[in-house]
C-alpha cells in the first residue's frame, strides 16, 4: 500500500458524536468505548500523517433552519434534525479538538448527507492528487461510513474499512455491518493492520534504495 496514493477519510468526527455535552454522543458512546475508536484514530492519522498519507476530513454541517433538506426528513436525517446536531457555527459542527486539522490536510465542504461522495468534490480530490486507496473511520459505522465504502467501491478505489476506528449506536449493529457488510464492498482491517501495511511501502522503497529500514 503506496502512502502517497492512500488517503485517510475521517468521517463526521464532530463534537456532537464525539465529545461529552454532544447531541449525539450519548447515543454512540457504548461503541465509541468498546472499540476504543477515538484514540485509535488519533494514533492512526498521526502515524499515517507521518508516513506521507494523505488526511481528509468530511464533516458534516447544516444551517440553523436545516433548509438543505426537505421540510418532512426522515429516518436518519430528521435524528439529526430533531435533536439540532450539526449546525454550523456550533461546538457540536466542530472537528473534535485531538484531530483538529493540521495545514496539509484537506477539509471537504459540502457534505448534507449520509455519502462522503455524494453532495462533495471528494471524488475530484482524490482523481487530482493521484489517490487510489481510502481509508475510512468515523461515524456512523452503518450509516455514513458505509455508504461512502459502498460508492468508494463503485468508483472503483481500494476501499479499507478501520473495524476499530468505527462507533454507531448499538453492539449488533457495530458487529453486523463490520462482519457482513463491509467485506463485500472493502477489506475490513484494525488500525494496526492498515498501519503495516501503509508502512510496509515505505519499508520497500527504502530498502530499494540500498538502506535498511
Amino acid at each position: 500500500m503506496n502512502p502517497k496514493q492512500t488517503a485517510l477519510v475521517l468521517i463526521e468526527y464532530q463534537n456532537d458524536f464525539t465529545s461529552d455535552g454532544g447531541t449525539l454522543h450519548p447515543a454512540v458512546k457504548g461503541v465509541m468505548d468498546s472499540t476504543n475508536m477515538l484514540a485509535n484514530t488519533v494514533e492512526t492519522v498521526k502515524k499515517a500523517r507521518e508516513l506521507g498519507v494523505t488526511i481528509i476530513h468530511t464533516p458534516i454541517t447544516f444551517t440553523d433552519d436545516y433548509h438543505e433538506l426537505t421540510s418532512q426528513p426522515y429516518g436518519i436525517l430528521k435524528g439529526v434534525v430533531d435533536s439540532k446536531s450539526f449546525r454550523k457555527g456550533t461546538w457540536g459542527a466542530e472537528i473534535v479538538d485531538v484531530l483538529k486539522p493540521e495545514v496539509q490536510d484537506i477539509v471537504i465542504e459540502g457534505k448534507r448527507g449520509l455519502c462522503g461522495f455524494a453532495s462533495t468534490n471528494l471524488d475530484f480530490i482524490l482523481r487530482s492528487r493521484g489517490i487510489t486507496t481510502i481509508a475510512l473511520g468515523g461515524f456512523l459505522t452503518n450509516c455514513c461510513v458505509e455508504s461512502t465504502m459502498r460508492s468508494g467501491y463503485e468508483r472503483g478505489y481500494d476501499v479499507v474499512t478501520l473495524k476499530d476506528c468505527t462507533a454507531t449506536l448499538s453492539e449488533e449493529e457495530q458487529r453486523l455491518a463490520v462482519e457482513k457488510n463491509y467485506p463485500m464492498f472493502s477489506r475490513p482491517m484494525s488500525h494496526d493492520e492498515f498501519l503495516a501495511e501503509v508502512g510496509g511501502e515505505k519499508k520497500v522503497e527504502t530498502e530499494s534504495r540500498g538502506y535498511s529500514a
